[in-house]
């Protein structure tokens, strides 16, 4: 998949992404195969899902560049995340890797049926 050019409205990235149609959640995994967090597709969470998806297509796996590429998506939000730990947990996920923490695993778990 190719990346997108992030703009500065997080609206207006979200808009460039691959639909998340058919996508129950995403599981976050550590080296050790532990799930580490989970994104339902749930209103308030779906905008996070579907950049972890991208960033899943794109990269294979969340690692330091993904993460940052990640943080240009959530545009506006990566600098409230950062003036406020904890607001935003999906963007804080990505601060941490871009900024030396662990790589994850990117499970993309479908809809049964």
């Amino acid at each position: 998949m190719t990346q997108i050019k992030a703009g500065s409205s997080f609206k207006e990235n979200l808009q460039k992404l691959p639909s998340i149609e058919g996508l129950q959640r995403i599981e976050l995994s550590d080296k050790t195969g532990a799930v580490v967090a989970t994104i339902e597709n749930a209103p308030g969470k779906q905008g996070s899902l579907a950049v972890y998806q991208y960033l899943k297509h794109c990269f294979g796996t969340l690692d330091a560049q993904a993460a940052r590429h990640g943080l240009e998506i959530f545009a506006e939000h990566t600098a409230d995340a950062r003036n406020r730990p904890g607001a935003h947990p999906n963007v804080d996920m990505l601060i941490a890797v871009a900024e030396g923490g662990e790589p994850l695993d990117i499970g993309l778990i479908a809809n049964k049926g």
